[in-house]
């Protein structure tokens, strides 16, 4: 891993889509799936499901600056979900499932908002976005089993229907300026 490092924390629905959608993104050097956001110390994913924690579905990305910009994670961010369904992403419901961005630093907030300004005045969305903005505070890494969970079980239902049109848009999408890995 490069010496020069940094980190982002979001949550866009379901970590197993989050976490598929960014390993196709040049310039991301690591993934880990886990939990932001709640109130409840080390939760598992079963309690998380339940929805009382507080926490969402998040994955923690380890990204090389000099080859993809925190922008530019936003930009693939909001481009491979839907930020103005609150707490529910496609037929996952629930608060562990809404869209939020935990910024470590005040110039990872600016940028998140400046993003969010320019997509309301662009009309990006015809809904309000409802992307919450929260300060990190902890990350709990999920269970082994979710790790690479795409790669491990690409023939699963839910990774045919929903996460591989997801990332067949994704190949698509000729407006990011970001580059899909090979």
């Amino acid at each position: 891993m490069s010496d020069n490092v940094e980190t982002a924390y979001l949550a866009s629905g379901c970590f197993w889509c989050t976490e598929a959608v960014f390993q196709e993104i040049n310039g991301v050097l690591e993934i880990q799936s886990g939990y932001c956001g709640g109130k409840t110390v080390n939760p598992s994913y079963e309690e998380v499901c339940k929805g009382g924690t507080g926490h969402a579905e998040t994955v923690r990305i380890k990204f090389d600056p000099s080859a993809i910009s925190y922008s530019e994670i936003l930009e693939v961010f909001f481009s491979t979900h839907d930020p103005t369904t609150l707490n529910r992403q496609g037929n996952d419901v629930g608060t562990q499932y809404r869209s939020a961005i935990f910024y470590i630093n005040e110039q990872q907030k600016q940028i998140a908002e400046r993003t969010i300004e320019e997509m309301v005045e662009k009309g990006t969305y015809r809904k309000p976005i409802v992307t919450e903005m929260e300060e990190f505070h902890s990350f709990y890494p999920s269970e082994e089993y979710h790790k690479n969970y795409y790669r491990r079980n690409r023939d699963a239902p839910y990774c045919q229907y929903v996460i591989s049109p997801k990332l067949q848009k994704l190949r698509k999408n000729r407006e990011l300026s970001v580059r899909i890995k090979p």
